[in-house]
């Protein structure tokens, strides 16, 4: 999917790239590989209007994209709706990704049909995007970098409150966020590459401790929409302290 290319490769080359594409969870996302539509013809489906009308909402109002919005332009990667969001269909068993390649957020609109799940989808996209810009971030080649993302992206994004795991008719006690948030990294590599499931957990239990305790741009795990609205609070006072030093 890379950006500017001129020509057409050869054959060979051609199917040794689709390959690769293949193993990087490009197939998740069929319509990367097709020609934009023009706007006259998306507005026509009701799937991508609610997917707009969703994330507009989203980025406007709730509090954990609002506080990535504001770390991603002060970290010198401001976010742009119309280049850096879009709404496609994707395979059945995703909700979105990031393309690292176009640093771009895909929302899945075939798939994403309530407002809470935007939100925790563009949070833990918008997660990914955050860590792509501050960190030199090996996508596709360390699978170490992408456990570290995945953790990070689940344990600061919503996906594994209390009311999201009960939702999933999945209980637990002591430990059981920190359990979440380790299967659901791992869950989340195996869905874009083509590794065995001991590969993922193992790459997953070599960096948790440390990504897990990586809270950027938060300062704490946000349980909740008051947990964020306090620590996107946090973060703006944060920077006027810096500022008056």
């Amino acid at each position: 999917m890379g950006e500017g290319e001129a020509g057409s490769p050869p054959a060979a080359e051609r199917k040794g790239a689709e390959e690769e594409e293949e193993d990087f969870g490009y197939r998740l996302f069929p319509d990367r590989n097709k020609k934009p539509q023009s706007f006259l013809v998306r507005s026509l489906f009701t799937f991508h209007n609610k997917c707009q009308l969703m994330l507009r909402l989203t980025l406007e109002t709730n509090p954990y994209a609002r506080l990535l919005l504001e770390a991603l332009k002060q970290s010198g990667c401001t976010v742009f709706n119309d280049r850096h969001f879009s709404c496609e269909n994707c395979d059945g068993c995703v909700s979105g990704g990031f393309d690292a390649a176009t640093s771009q957020i895909v929302l899945c609109q075939n798939n994403i049909r309530q407002q809470s799940h935007m939100n925790r989808v563009v949070t833990h996209e918008l997660i990914h995007a955050f860590d792509h810009c501050r960190a030199h971030v090996d996508w596709f080649k360390n699978v170490k970098h992408l456990a570290c993302s995945e953790i990070r992206a689940a344990n600061l994004s919503g996906d594994c409150t209390l009311m999201n795991e009960i939702a999933r008719f999945k209980f637990g006690l002591k430990g059981h966020h920190q359990t979440c948030v380790r299967d659901r990294a791992i869950r989340s590599i195996l869905a874009v590459r083509k590794v065995s499931k001991e590969t993922a957990e193992k790459a997953v239990d070599e960096v948790f401790d440390a990504c897990f305790n990586d809270l950027e741009p938060f300062g704490r795990i946000p349980h909740s929409k008051a947990d964020a609205k306090r620590a996107y609070r946090d973060f703006q006072n944060r920077d006027r302290y810096t500022a008056n030093l």
